[in-house]
Parts: structure tokens; sequence; C-alpha cells
């Protein structure tokens, strides 16, 4: 691979700043060197792959566990949790670009793994094996918001949604097709009482009735591991096994949990000095994720308004000892479901995208290749890492008990 194709390849999984950081030189040059402005010295070919792309390939090698497929993977939270119990991942679909990007950065996957865009587009055929099928299958079409906005549009939502909301169909034919041993879906609370609870009811019968998978679902919030309340219903169904249950789940109590202060910046000095959001010896957060004057004042309005009409809309502003609201793929318009107090004489801030992070569970070597507001919208859409790595941990006994179990195809219906 020539310097430039691998400085191309390298801006799949880093950002220019990041890539310039590594080799010392400015995030411009990178651009010129990507756009053939100009081209880079001998060194950085080797430089390259020393310094950024060390891992490439190498798990393809490692033992397994298990298998599994990552579908709407979005940043790679489902994949993240799996990965810790052995798992590997060996099919991955994603259509949106820049989380490809975020996602291509974080898994270092070898020549054998498939990495599709649009699932619509995949024959069932042509997916790998796998012993588990993980999907966290789009919520807009049912979610509170969703919904809401739907509606307000005069547009169809739920199955009737033909761009989202039958994508679950999508992953019900790769589990006739393949007949992986277990799966894992993951949606938002609402998906259990929209349409009256019709859309939950005809999931569950598909997995059920049609496709022979013994299913067990469960609601959990992601305040037992994370200072943010965040409902979302887990979908568990095992091919063979009719002994998995929610017993086992160990899930912190919430008085026992985290606040906020546990995944705010510390703002001392102990913090990498290369995050953007950061400056000054003692790691400040930067002024821009400040609220503006005009937009603090809009809130306070905004809230004052609902709040006479006796409506509960308005923003959530906390500080190091509280809960959050559910951080949402909307919070780069304005932050105001989670603003941040920095006292009586300042305006709030938003949270900073390695704080929505570590809202989600996401470590801090966790890497941010995108700017901001994609940044804010892949966290918003993304699992509670610590809460799939509980269910996760649960299932992967019976997932590794069942792999001398032979493939069942299940009875049809009468």
């Amino acid at each position: 691979m020539d310097t430039h194709a691998l400085i191309d390849y390298a801006l799949q999984r880093y950002s220019p700043r990041e890539i310039a950081m590594a080799l010392g030189v400015d995030a411009r040059t990178i651009r010129r060197w990507h756009a053939r402005e100009s081209d880079p010295p001998p060194y950085v070919n080797d430089a390259i792959r020393q310094r950024l792309l060390p891992l490439q390939g190498l798990e393809k090698d490692a033992p397994a566990d298990f298998t599994f497929i990552d579908l709407f993977a979005g940043i790679g939270g489902l994949r993240t949790a799996f990965e810790k119990q052995g798992g590997k991942c060996v099919f991955t679909s994603e259509w949106d670009a820049y989380a490809r990007k975020t996602y291509a950065a974080n898994f270092h996957d070898g020549p054998d793994h498939v990495f599709a865009g649009d699932i619509t587009a995949v024959h069932e055929k042509d997916v790998p094996d796998h012993d588990v099928l993980l999907a966290g299958f789009p919520c807009q079409p049912f979610s509170i918001a969703g919904v809401s906005k739907k509606n307000a549009l005069g547009r169809p939502h739920g199955f009737a949604d033909k761009t989202q909301g039958t994508l679950f169909f999508d992953v019900a034919r790769i589990i006739a097709e393949k007949r992986p041993k277990a799966f894992l879906l993951e949606n938002v609370k609402n998906l259990v009482s929209h349409d009256k609870g019709r859309t939950f009811s005809t999931i569950v019968d598909v997995l059920k009735n049609e496709l022979g998978y013994h299913v067990k679902t469960k609601v959990i919030n992601g305040k037992h591991f994370v200072p943010q309340h965040r409902e979302r219903i887990i979908i568990v169904g095992f091919r063979d096994s009719e002994e998995f249950d929610w017993q086992g789940l160990s899930l912190p109590a919430f008085d026992t949990g985290p606040k906020l202060a546990s995944i705010l910046h510390k703002q001392d000095g102990t913090e990498p000095a290369e995050w953007h959001c950061l400056e000054g010896k003692k790691g400040k957060v930067t002024a821009n994720y400040t609220l503006s004057d005009k937009l603090w004042e809009y809130l306070q309005g905004y809230a004052a308004k609902h709040r006479d009409k006796g409506n509960g809309f308005g923003f959530g502003l906390v500080t190091g000892k509280d809960t959050t609201r559910t951080l949402s793929a909307r919070y780069y318009k304005d932050g105001s479901e989670i603003l941040v107090s920095q006292g009586p004489k300042r305006n709030p801030r938003r949270l900073t995208p390695r704080e929505c992070a570590r809202l989600m569970g996401f470590d801090d070597n966790f890497r941010i290749p995108v700017s901001d507001t994609r940044a804010y919208k892949q966290f918003g859409n993304s699992v509670v890492v610590p809460v799939i790595a509980e269910v996760a941990r649960v299932m992967a006994p019976f997932i590794k008990e069942e792999n001398a179990a032979p493939r069942k195809r299940p009875k049809k219906a009468a």
C-alpha cells in the first residue's frame, strides 16, 4: 500500500488532528496529503504503520469462545460488551458513514471481517455463520420523541415507517437463514407500548412462533451503572436453551449508583492534554461548551413559558451530585436536556463528547475521530455499555454450552 493510500486508510479510523499528532506535523499537512496537493516524505509510510496501525489484522488470529455479528452497529457498544466475554465479531453492518469511521477507529479487524453498509442490500445467505446475532435496530419509529415528531409531520411510524420501522424484518430474515444459537436486540422502552402494544407483540410473535426461539425480555435502566436515566428494552432469544432467565443479572442499586461528578472532567491537569475539549495546564473545559447569553436566555424563557402552561418542557440543569436525563441524538442542537451548572455567576455548559462517552459507559481509550456534532449524535444513539456487558455476562455460559448443539429448524405453523 503506497503512502497516499495508507493515509486514506488511516483517515477512516482517525481524525486529521490525531494523525498529525502521531506524525509530528500540522493537521493541514495531513489534509494536503489526503487531497494529493503535496507528497508525504518517505518516513511517513513506516510511521503510520508503527504508530497508528500496529494492531490492524492481528485480532483475526486470536482464539474466540463464540462468534457474533453486529447489525445496526452504530459505534460498537454492543460489540464492546460481547468481546469482553470472549466473542469475535465476524460481520458488521452500519449505514452511517460517520458512525463507521468511529467504529473503525476502535475495532481493528482483519481482512476476513466483512463491514457492510445498508443491511437491506445484503442477502441473508451472504452473512457469515455466527453463534450470536446482535442488533440495536433503529428506535426512532418507536421512541416517544420520534412518534411525536412523525405525528406532527403527518408521517407514519412503527412498522408503517417503510424506511426504518421495517428493519426488524431484516433481522428476522437473517435469523431465519442462519439460525444463530442466540440473539440480543435492543430498543427504546417505548417499543413495548407503541401502538397499544401491537408492535411489540408482533416482534415477539415473529421471534417465538415463526422463528422458534425461546425469548425473554426486560426493561433495564442505565442508571444502575451510569449517572443517567436511560430505560431500554432488551430482547434475548436462544435457539435451543430454555434455561436462561434474568435472575443472574447483578444490577447495582440506584441509591449507590454513580453521580454526574464521576464522569465530568477533573480540570486539574490530570487528563490527556491532546483532548481538544480541554485547554491550559489544568485542562479546563474550553469556553465553546458554555452556553451563550442568547441561548441561555432563550432556554430559560422557553421553560418559563411551558411552566406557566403546566407543561414539563424545559432544560435539565444538573450538578455533580445529580443523575441526568436521557442523552439523545439531538443533544448537539442546544444541549438542553443535560446542562452542567458552573455556579450562579456563569452560564451552564454542555457535556463534552468525552463526557458523553463516559455517560454511556465507554472508557477513556475509546477514540472519537469525528466532529462534536457527529459525536453527540453517535453517543445519543448508543447503548449503555455496562448494561449490555452485564446481560452478555449472563448470556455467555448458555452460548458456550450450546456450541455442541445441532442447528434446528423451527416447525412450520399449521
